[in-house]
């Protein structure tokens, strides 16, 4: 399961060694940027640790194995929001907690995997924390997080912590190459937070064109008095979460283009700003950090005015 994936194998190597051990903790916290396919990850692990043949490699023919197999395994626990962008509720803590003091019923561990572990809200995560404070026996707390930093600090105090990395870039590209996509563009990867799963889906969805697409409007907008601000805003009130990150991208490949830098995933539209223009490029990419903080905060805003706004300051900043 986990050969598709090479990034993951630093982190499996020493789950493994914990299993074969059998030094399990009551709490772990796997953190990693997206995409990155961790969720095989915490499957394997989890599917390891509650296989009867006690071995760190499941073995997929027990009655336990089995059961995880077919998503019915009585003491595998899966905490997630009950809605999309929701928050998880302490009613659905409580509920483990409940659990994770009873027996377990196949005589093995009880896992409870929460992901996002950061969706809790802050009831959720004081009734976690209490359990975490005193766990029980052969019972595992499993926390995975894209944004270790919206966790309480006495939470991640108590959980023993991995961190998934982003492959490197050259084997990122190795591991397009073997799904077929042998010539990607190395600004591909970046676009995409480094992740070679997303970027085989960018690639495949022509999400790749999208980008040029918008970086060809955004050039325009922020460099012509004349151009449709109007065109560019629609632009990114249609995908918001790319376009923002697209744009803050571009605009930081644009300072460092200005003093000369030039990288090998440098986003092509970077060198096409005015000499001399880092002062403006800099007060747009400010003004983006506070518009993206906006938008993450205060979900349902109108993205299009906001961006008007934004892409109309930013102008002035530039061609001032």
């Amino acid at each position: 399961m986990l050969n598709d994936f090479p990034w993951l194998q630093p982190v499996w190597d020493n789950l493994k060694t914990s299993l074969d051990a059998d030094r399990i903790p009551g709490a772990l916290l796997l953190q990693s940027e997206r995409g990155l396919a961790v969720d095989k990850l915490v499957e394997y692990f989890s599917h390891a640790l509650l296989c009867q043949n006690y071995s760190s490699e499941p073995c997929g023919f027990c009655h336990s194995c089995q059961l995880t197999k077919s998503h019915s395994h009585p003491d595998l626990h899966w905490v997630k929001p009950e809605k999309e962008g929701k928050s998880i509720t302490v009613d659905q803590i409580r509920a483990c907690n409940r659990l994770a003091q009873e027996s377990s019923q196949l005589n093995g561990y009880r896992v409870f995997i929460v992901d996002p572990a950061d969706a809790m809200n802050e009831s959720a995560s004081n009734a976690l924390l209490k359990t975490l404070e005193e766990p029980g026996q052969k019972c595992l707390f499993l926390l995975v997080t894209h944004n270790q930093d919206r966790l309480l600090p006495t939470i991640q105090s108590r959980c023993q912590h991995w961190v998934v990395t982003s492959p490197s870039r050259e084997q990122a590209i190795a591991w397009l190459s073997d799904k077929g996509a042998s010539s990607v563009p190395e600004y591909a990867l970046k676009l995409n937070m480094g992740s070679p799963i997303n970027t085989l889906e960018a690639l495949q969805s022509g999400e790749l064109d999208e980008y040029q697409t918008f970086e060809r409007c955004f050039i325009e907008t922020l460099t012509l008095p004349t151009s449709d601000i109007l065109k560019c805003a629609s632009l990114m009130a249609k995908s918001p979460d790319k376009a923002l990150d697209w744009a803050w991208y571009l605009l930081t490949d644009a300072q460092k283009a200005q003093f000369g830098v030039t990288e090998t995933d440098q986003l092509p539209g970077a060198g096409q700003f005015k000499p001399d223009s880092y002062n403006g490029l800099y007060v747009a990419s400010q003004k983006l950090l506070e518009l993206k903080a906006q938008v993450q905060h205060f979900p349902g805003l109108n993205l299009e005015l906001l961006s008007m706004n934004w892409l109309i300051e930013s102008r002035e900043a530039l061609c001032s």
